[in-house]
């Protein structure tokens, strides 16, 4: 009479498949996320989501692709980085364009990422953060969390690489990319009548 085999346990192959699967995808897709301590800010402002779903999304995918959650306020300064922020960005009909990191905060600037989205909603965003940080006094950092899901494969947020064409130096500062320098996204010998480097100034 021939002796049955044992089985082993199928809960033991379970998890160990599970733990293999996590490795394989660990080893192709590291994780990049960063955290903060309570120390890295003074206040936490959660962000509706659901009532300004586009600049929601912008502000997430903008963080997830390495810039800041922490606005340090900086209100001075705003005028400036929008200014730098929006260099080079062409306007599009029907749309705003919206930075992360905020103008108003230390952050922003050069090298914010922006985004084209619809003016009711990020104006109504603009309105909701500016009264949210009323009370907070320049050089309060504030963590932005977003409040609810977002679909962060929505947001139209402008390449680096795109290329950038003004008709003329009218156009450009309509899209307040002016002055162009050399090497500026849109600037090009024909806009720069002195060849000083510095087109529509």
């Amino acid at each position: 009479m021939s002796k049955r085999k044992k089985k082993k346990p199928s809960w033991i192959i379970v998890p160990l498949l599970i733990v293999l699967s996590l490795i394989f995808f660990l080893e192709d897709e590291p994780l990049t996320v960063t955290t903060y301590d309570q120390s890295d800010y003074d206040y936490t402002l959660l962000f509706p989501s659901d009532r300004y779903p586009e600049t929601a999304s912008h502000i997430q995918t903008a963080i997830d692709n390495g810039h800041s959650a922490i606005c340090t306020i900086d209100r001075d300064g705003a005028e400036t980085n929008r200014r730098l922020s929006l260099n080079g960005i062409p306007t599009k009909d029907g749309f705003d364009r919206d930075e992360w990191p905020m103008a108003v905060c230390a952050e922003g600037g050069t090298g914010a990422s922006v985004a084209y989205i619809s003016p009711s909603d990020n104006r109504g965003a603009g309105s909701w953060v500016g009264n949210q940080i009323s009370d907070y006094p320049d050089g309060s950092r504030v963590l932005f969390v977003i409040d609810g899901a977002v679909d962060t494969a929505s947001a139209d947020v402008f390449q680096a690489d795109t290329e950038v064409y003004y008709e003329n130096c009218t156009a450009a500062k309509e899209a307040g990319a002016s002055p162009l320098y050399k090497g500026d996204p849109g600037y090009r010998a024909e806009l720069d009548r002195d060849g000083d480097g510095a087109a529509c100034q």
